[in-house]
């Protein structure tokens, strides 16, 4: 399942990405791909929507990615340590590519 975020995610917005992750999984997507290409900021409560994310897709044996993410939002990831923890690929185009990765 392919996520589109857009605008910015922190402290007012990363609830809403955990409540529609929780649900997803809920509803038997588990492997997940979130899209950053239109995410133009992520503090760190956004960061821990992801790292939640995966935790919770990992539950159910799946898994959280990251891709598109330019500018900003890619150098927090880097620096973060959450590019190589959620194995950012800037170019992936299709989840179910990323087999059990």
């Amino acid at each position: 399942m392919r996520l589109h975020l857009a605008g910015e995610l922190d402290i007012t917005t990363a609830p809403t990405l955990g409540a529609e992750i929780d649900q997803l999984v809920d509803d038997g997507h588990h492997r997940l791909l979130a899209d950053l290409a239109e995410l133009t900021f992520c503090d760190s409560s956004g960061l821990a929507a992801f790292v939640r994310g995966d935790d919770r897709a990992a539950s159910r044996g799946g898994w959280l990615r990251l891709t598109g993410a330019t500018g900003r939002v890619e150098r927090v990831l880097r620096i973060s340590g959450l590019d190589d923890l959620l194995r950012y690929d800037r170019e992936q185009h299709d989840p179910a590519a990323l087999g059990d990765r």
